[in-house]
């Protein structure tokens, strides 16, 4: 009978911190009744180990200002041309043709990249391997969004009238004593663009609250330790919000208009475009369940293939799927399969046997690692719908136009602008408040702690990211 983890008892995602009224809050389990006096561990017990999520982030992006409220950039169009949805007025066998681009183009805008005596290969998207030709192109009518062209082989058009095929360009000809190539083209770039979004959040505590002692001596992920416990609820309140500057990188989407957001009752948000938005709407999106086969992951690197071929990948993912690409790379062992031979091991009886890998190579370098805040009860571990296994990140960095530079640049494919000028730093601010802990700003017997950032996640050649979800 196959074992599996019990539903009772689960993991507590009850949060470990509440909004109350601190001035209220008066000891009152004091019992001097009771003669004995209990045995207590002061220091509190770490139970969760770390659990700020935020990483992911730090280790493939950087951080750079900016001081504008839109943030632009430019990606660079493809080299060569192709049109995947092209059909002939001419029946099979015909020596010419007049070839209708059905692609998305602008009628009369000359957006047709092809000019007279370029060579071109038309082929059939579907049927027979046979169903191709060479021609040359003999005439272009840009308002028309056609061509006319003359094809080389004696049995003249592969192709039925009407079928829908593709073509690329792949030189040109031209007789003696004629002039040179009819027009030229210009570069195009894609333009891509987004918000920073404002993210805050705070901490208060009344003055009698921060000259209370108590008896557990409090501490949390960044080192803070101490019997005062306002020092806890302050710490954490700082780490939840540097989580939230990372999650929010990655979540965030825009309103669309009509939305609540956009259009509610005396306000209008305008969110911006997180990594996971972004990545679904010009990556790559592996769905229903994780590639687990050498099969699976071709047809994954034909895609990277037809993308910008980026060498080195980085792949975070959650649990399972990290289980998942690690008996997918055993079973290529010829002993993997009911043995345990495949890794570093020598049957060394002091070794612990490695049953995972940290990466391979097939045609690219795909790199592995876990990824907390996917696994994470409390964040996007655990949940159904809308869940995310993993997300493939090109490493390395590519060239882009930076308006605020006015020249080319080198960036990350994953980096976040936050918003500064030479008097204002909206990187990480915090600032204090009140008449308590320092503070002198008002008459409120009390310390807010203040925290504010303004950012945007830039995804550059969000072309080369995979995101696999179920």
């Amino acid at each position: 009978m196959a074992g599996s983890v019990q539903g009772v008892p689960g993991f507590d995602l009850q949060p470990s911190s509440e909004q109350v009224a601190l001035s209220t809050n008066y000891i009152t389990n004091f019992d001097f009744l009771n003669q004995y006096l209990p045995d207590t561990y002061e220091k509190e017990f770490e139970r969760y180990g770390n659990r700020t999520v935020a990483s992911f982030l730090r280790m493939v992006g950087a951080e750079m200002p900016s001081n504008s409220d839109l943030i632009k950039w430019a990606e660079q169009g493809r080299l060569h041309t192709k049109y995947t949805n092209v059909t002939s007025a001419a029946a099979a066998a015909s020596d010419t043709a007049t070839l209708t681009i059905n692609d998305t183009l602008v009628p009369g805008s000359g957006a047709i990249a092809i000019r007279v005596g370029q060579t071109i290969m038309v082929s059939a998207n579907a049927g027979a391997s046979t169903l191709y030709n060479k021609a040359i192109v003999t005439a272009v009518n840009t308002t028309a969004g056609t061509i006319d062209v003359a094809y080389y082989e004696t049995g003249g058009q592969t192709f039925a009238n009407g079928v829908v095929c593709s073509l690329f360009i792949y030189g040109s000809e031209f007789k003696k004593g004629t002039d040179g190539m009819d027009g030229s083209l210009e570069a195009d770039d894609v333009i891509f663009e987004n918000s920073p979004i404002i993210i805050k959040d705070k901490y208060a505590v009344s003055g009698s609250d921060m000259a209370q002692i108590g008896w557990v001596e409090v501490t949390t992920e960044n080192g803070a330790t101490g019997y005062l416990w306002y020092l806890k609820s302050e710490h954490e309140t700082r780490l939840r919000f540097e989580d939230y500057l990372e999650t929010a990188m990655i979540e965030a989407v825009p309103a669309e208009a009509g939305s609540g957001a956009a259009a509610g009752a005396g306000v209008t948000y305008k969110g911006s475009e997180g990594v996971f938005y972004v990545v679904n709407q010009r990556g790559n999106v592996w769905s229903g369940g994780n590639p687990a086969t050498l099969g699976e992951f071709d047809s994954i690197i034909e895609r990277l293939d037809k993308q910008g071929s980026i060498q080195e990948n980085v792949i975070f993912l959650d649990r399972q799927f990290g289980f998942d690409i690690d008996d997918m790379l055993a079973a290529q062992n010829s002993y993997g399969v009911g043995g345990t031979s495949y890794g570093l091991f020598d049957n060394d009886m002091d070794m612990a046997l490695n049953l995972g890998f940290k990466g391979f190579t097939r045609g690219y370098d795909f790199y592995k690692t876990d990824w907390k805040y996917l696994n994470d009860p409390t964040m996007r571990g655990g949940i159904n719908a809308g869940k995310v296994n993993g997300m493939l990140v090109p490493a390395g960095s590519t060239t882009v136009y930076d308006q605020i530079l006015g020249k080319n640049a080198k960036r990350p494919f994953l980096h976040v602008r936050y918003r500064a000028s030479e008097t204002e730093d909206r990187r990480y601010k915090t600032w204090v408040t009140g008449s308590a802990g320092g503070a002198a700003t008002s008459s409120l017997d009390a310390m807010e702690v203040h925290f504010l950032s303004e950012r945007a996640v830039c995804t550059l050649g969000a072309n080369n990211f995979f995101i696999f979800e179920d």
